[in-house]
């Protein structure tokens, strides 16, 4: 299965991009990385600057067609980059249109919020968004892993790094019985 990881040019928390990514190349899937801009993208460690990774496909021209499933990793400014960008906003809505699987970790919903797309959904994240979380229709959760089945498709999210192994287990999981 095609997996696009939605990331903004910068900001992005490595490890929330770099884990589930593996994960997904370990159980046999194609992680694909998903920009706002074509070239590379800068991963953070928390503040400071980590790696570089390529970007395979511009947003603008990606379709969410063409992927089983989306995971939005998180940083603080990665999905508030992100949320600006109505290309952006608009990819990760289809994937909800289209009752595919999408995965958000840490301050990654915010971009799910800007999409609208939260309201009646359970689901979990950095404990600083709960406000804004419930504030768009959703309940918010202190747990590892949260996976929310409402309507036509999965929406799994975490709260934070130290959660990745749950997520990416999780997330790999809930997109093999969407269909992957």
């Amino acid at each position: 299965m095609r997996i696009a990881f939605l990331s903004a040019p910068e900001g992005v928390e490595q490890v929330e991009l770099t884990e589930p990514w593996q994960a997904a190349k370990d159980a046999g899937h194609e992680p694909v990385l998903v920009s706002t801009q074509s070239g590379e993208i800068q991963g953070f460690n928390h503040l400071d600057k980590a790696d570089t990774f390529p970007v395979d496909e511009v947003v603008g021209e990606a379709s969410a067609d063409s992927f089983g499933g989306l995971v939005l990793p998180g940083g603080v400014a990665n999905p508030d980059f992100l949320r600006t960008d109505e290309k952006a906003v608009a990819f990760v809505k289809a994937f909800f249109d289209q009752g595919r699987p999408v995965a958000a970790i840490c301050h990654a919903p915010w971009t799910l919020i800007e999409a609208d797309v939260v309201r009646g959904r359970v689901l979990t994240s950095w404990p600083s968004l709960q406000t804004d979380l419930r504030n768009a229709g959703a309940t918010w959760v202190d747990e590892q892993v949260k996976v929310c089945d409402h309507g036509n498709n999965v929406l799994v999210t975490s709260r934070k790094p130290d959660d990745l192994q749950a997520f990416s287990e999780t997330y790999l999981a809930e997109f093999a019985k969407a269909g992957g």
